[in-house]
């Protein structure tokens, strides 16, 4: 049995040597790109198992099982050129719109590059790839943890840090939200597909037969616009159980007219944490209506959202603080948002959550459709005793949620919870960013941390600005 970490470790190791590989980012989506390929061959060599009647999507020539399996396979410039003249020009052209499989392999493949030049690092890549069997549920389940870690490591490959949200998170969110079996589950912007990984395991508790379990793989739906974060959320469903992801979609969400949304789009619940800090291409607002139209991305996911639930469909998601003091359009989507939903709950979030990536200050906001909102509970989440601020080597931990999931369905006012009344918001021209009236004046000065905090919020805003001055004197 392989020590999964180690043979991560030996990988990222050996392409460390090889010239064409530059940075982490490109050296996580060289080893996504093969994981991907072997996970695929050994669900295929299970499928042969279980199916008299199993047909392989790829021909022979193509199959994991048959280039890449023997260890003293081919090598060196012979493995080159194959996977760049040969594999890869056929997985991104697969013709085969009858098999899902087919189609999500062409579609996996078609961002993908091979940055690797040296065959025989890549030969021995592959071979450190093959002593994990992704059919043993041992080293399946030890995967996942690992795979957790390639995840969090885009956090130091630039602006690839927005696809990963801390998983303590996406559990919690997702607990809360307590998706039931036939419910569809969506996240938008789904990134690797940490919201719906929990979904799924989520789910599961609630599987026993295989009929369940197709209700389970028809559930999940995600939509990724980047080509790396889609090919990390396949595999990562893959990994998960979901055996065809077919419900992965590569696309911007926003991208199509809100009003082209029917019932039969809509779900039950949505969790995501939708982009924020972003600017949208020119005439991606005219795809909402006039009141809505910004093109800051994470207020168009917030319409998004209250369109594609359906009648009492739940959301949980993850907005910064600018969304819910801002005015001018903010001010009109909050209040559509308070009309249209029952926003019950506002989880303030202490700095440092999204560091290395952002110290942008979040809140989770969780809501019903159907029914105008009467009050909204806050409940802010205190960091944990000795510690200042949340770092890559001290995350957030789902364990500091146990007061919150405590409190959820017995609410009662405390130090770091409070309940707001719709009159008072609404006097307030739909502020919704209320501070904790437990805390003492003294207390409420500001950390320097939260001052840094300030100035990237107010910048933010100046910039969003910036470009709305510039769209109306173009």
């Amino acid at each position: 049995m392989p020590n999964i970490s180690s043979v991560i470790k030996a990988i990222q190791d050996i392409m460390r040597k090889d010239t064409g590989v530059d940075g982490d980012a490109q050296r996580l989506s060289q080893i996504v790109w093969m994981l991907f390929l072997k996970i695929f061959a050994d669900k295929e060599d299970e499928a042969e198992v279980m199916k008299d009647d199993y047909k392989s999507p790829l021909e022979e020539k193509y199959r994991w099982q048959n280039w890449a399996q023997d260890d003293e396979g081919i090598t060196g410039d012979e493995l080159i050129d194959f996977i760049n003249n040969d594999l890869f020009p056929y997985l991104q052209n697969l013709e085969n719109d009858s098999n899902q499989q087919a189609l999500i392999i062409r579609n996996i493949f078609q961002d993908t590059y091979n940055y690797m030049k040296s065959g025989t690092l890549l030969r021995q890549v592959i071979n450190k790839i093959n002593e994990i069997d992704f059919n043993s549920s041992e080293d399946r389940h030890l995967f996942n943890d690992i795979y957790e870690q390639l995840l969090q490591s885009l956090q130091s490959a630039g602006n690839a840090g927005e696809y990963y949200t801390p998983r303590a998170v996406t559990q919690f969110i997702v607990d809360m939200i307590n998706p039931q079996l036939g419910e569809k589950v969506l996240d938008p912007a789904c990134g690797t597909g940490g919201f719906l990984a929990c979904a799924i395991e989520h789910l599961k508790k609630q599987t026993d037969t295989t009929k369940e379990g197709e209700i389970l793989n028809n559930s999940i739906f995600g939509i990724e616009k980047k080509p790396l974060p889609h090919q990390l959320c396949t595999t990562n469903m893959i990994l998960h159980g979901i055996d065809t992801p077919i419900n992965i979609r590569r696309d911007n969400t926003l991208s199509k007219p809100i009003n082209s949304i029917s019932p039969a789009d809509r779900v039950d619940c949505i969790v995501t944490n939708p982009p924020f800090g972003g600017i949208e291409e020119d005439g991606i607002e005219n795809n909402f209506p006039a009141s809505f139209r910004t093109r800051e991305t994470a207020d168009l996911f917030l319409v998004y959202i209250m369109k594609m639930l359906k009648p009492q469909g739940r959301a949980g998601i993850v907005l910064p603080d600018g969304s819910l003091f801002g005015e001018g359009v903010k001010t009109r989507i909050k209040e559509e948002l308070l009309q249209e939903c029952n926003l019950h709950t506002i989880i303030r979030l202490p700095n440092g959550v999204f560091n290395p990536y952002t110290g942008i200050r979040t809140n989770l906001l969780f809501f019903t459709k159907g029914a105008p909102t009467k009050e909204i509970w806050y409940y802010e989440h205190p960091l944990p005793n000795g510690i200042k601020n949340y770092s890559r080597s001290n995350p957030i931990t789902i364990e500091e949620f146990l007061p919150e999931k405590q409190w959820w369905n017995n609410r009662v006012e405390n130090e770091h919870a409070w309940k707001v009344c719709i009159d008072d918001i609404k006097n307030t021209n739909y502020n919704l960013d209320i501070k904790n009236p437990h805390i003492s004046e003294d207390e409420k000065l500001k950390t320097p941390e939260e001052l840094i905090n300030d100035i990237s919020t107010n910048l933010l805003n100046a910039k969003q600005l910036l470009e709305k001055i510039k769209e109306e004197i173009a």
